[in-house]
């Protein structure tokens, strides 16, 4: 085998095999600002050696391709926490604007907010009581109840505005998962044709790229089959994708909000409790902004039919000897009650101050309209004391959530940096590979050069030749 014919064979192998690996190295350069591509290295194989007379004669390696630097385990695992983070940080953003609801901002009140609007009311049915007859104090009454019913019902219209602002966000959100299970379906099926058993390079990480969109948007299992194939669902195990074939997610109203289905089943329930944008952002919507509106129906519903009911219990200005009318809107049922809230009465001579059958100058049914605001009329609670745990509660749900998003969000960027170190390019990194691949095609190189000579050696008898 040691023949000048296979040495230079031999080299010619070398030769091609180091281009090959500097065409990795430019490569990887090549992509080093590419956030969804994965570094890859030269790949050696050693070829097959020549066994002459018993003696085995290596034939030098071929390079077969680059290697993807990636950790499925670890990528995986970051989606993961990618699902949970996105999650955490969609409900947090809807319990923000949900806290922003009942700020001086978000009403008509001009004083503060609906805690403070309580207090003026209550204050101003009791500053009545020194004055009965006065009609400026009357009409402050109807003003400072004005103010209070425009802050709730601002509050609560504020509300549903946001649960129909999520509406929409979930509704087109849907839509980009569908575009990347499709796409996922497509990019399995291609992997599987051509990269049955081993990295797919660029088509995985385009696979890869559409995983960790759609971690960030839903909540995802994944499940490796034959032939290097994936299939996709979700959390609850409903198929989204699989090599080939796709699963569109739908949407459709149901008691005015989007439900979301797959195949003809309502999965919202499940998704919820999923992950991603969709998960945080169902969570706010079907949870926390129905009990908030719930407790605001309850605050509304309490102080305008105890306040209604005091009034027409009274005498009057206008001569009403009982039946002097409502100064809020009447509510029929507890839900709902919040966006109602108004003042229908416009005559403060219909404050009914005096009590029944008493002169005008009386302040008997004042003094009891006014001692509401300290009554545990609201679910065994003041009013201010009621709104008050309304807003706690919030905070905390908030201050919670917040907590939460911090340390998932840290999470991810532990195992970003993780991902990043194995299979970003590094461009030290790859100054360094390309300097050895450089030296190792240069001195390919030079044994090209030395068998060279010493064949012109050979053709040459009894010329001396040198050797460089």
């Amino acid at each position: 085998m040691g023949t000048i014919s296979s040495a230079l064979s031999l080299i010619t192998g070398a030769l091609d095999a180091d281009q090959a690996a500097l065409n990795v190295v430019a490569n990887n350069v090549a992509n080093a600002s590419n956030t969804t591509y994965t570094r890859q290295v030269a790949n050696w194989q050693e070829n097959q050696p020549v066994y002459v007379n018993g003696a085995s004669y290596g034939t030098g390696v071929t390079m077969t391709g680059g290697v993807s630097q990636r950790d499925r385990v670890l990528n995986q695992r970051l989606q993961q926490q990618q699902q949970a983070s996105s999650s955490a940080s969609s409900l947090l953003s809807a319990l923000n604007t949900t806290q922003t609801s009942f700020s001086v901002a978000s009403g008509t009140s001009t004083s503060g907010d609906i805690g403070t609007d309580i207090t003026g009311f209550f204050n101003s049915l009791t500053q009545l009581e020194a004055s009965p007859t006065s009609n400026p104090l009357r009409q402050q009454v109807l003003s400072t109840a004005t103010t209070l019913a425009s802050s709730i019902s601002g509050a609560s219209a504020s509300l549903s505005a946001q649960q129909s602002s999520l509406n929409q966000s979930i509704a087109s959100e849907v839509s980009q998962v569908n575009t990347l299970t499709a796409s996922l379906a497509q990019v399995s099926q291609q992997i599987q044709s051509t990269s049955p058993n081993q990295d797919a390079g660029v088509l995985e990480d385009q696979r890869q790229n559409d995983l960790t969109q759609l971690a960030q948007l839903i909540g995802i299992n994944q499940v490796t089959t034959e032939n290097n194939g994936l299939s996709v669902t979700t959390t609850a195990g409903q198929l989204l994708a699989t090599s080939g074939s796709s699963f569109a997610l739908t949407t459709g109203m149901v008691g005015g909000v989007a439900h979301i289905y797959l195949n003809g089943n309502d999965i919202t329930t499940a998704l919820a409790s999923g992950g991603g944008q969709i998960g945080g952002q169902l969570t706010a919507r079907d949870q926390v902004i129905p009990s908030t509106l719930a407790s605001l129906d309850q605050l509304a519903y309490s102080i305008s039919t105890q306040v209604n009911t005091v009034n027409n219990a009274g005498t009057d200005m206008a001569g009403d000897n009982g039946g002097a009318g409502n100064i809020f809107y009447q509510p029929a049922v507890v839900a709902g009650s919040a966006a109602t809230m108004a003042v229908v009465m416009t005559d403060p001579n219909h404050i009914a101050a005096a009590g029944l059958g008493n002169g005008t100058g009386d302040n008997a049914n004042i003094v009891t309209m006014a001692n509401l605001g300290t009554q545990s009329i609201v679910s065994g609670q003041t009013p201010s004391n009621y709104y008050s745990n309304i807003v706690s509660t919030l905070g905390n749900a908030v201050s919670a959530a917040t907590t939460e998003s911090t340390a998932l969000s840290a999470s991810v960027t532990q195992l970003q940096n993780q991902v990043s170190a194995l299979s970003s390019v590094n461009l030290n990194d790859e100054a360094s590979s390309m300097q050895q691949f450089e030296r190792s095609y240069q001195a390919a190189s030079q044994v090209f050069t030395i068998l060279n000579t010493v064949m012109a050696s050979a053709l040459n008898i009894g010329v001396e030749t040198a050797v460089a």
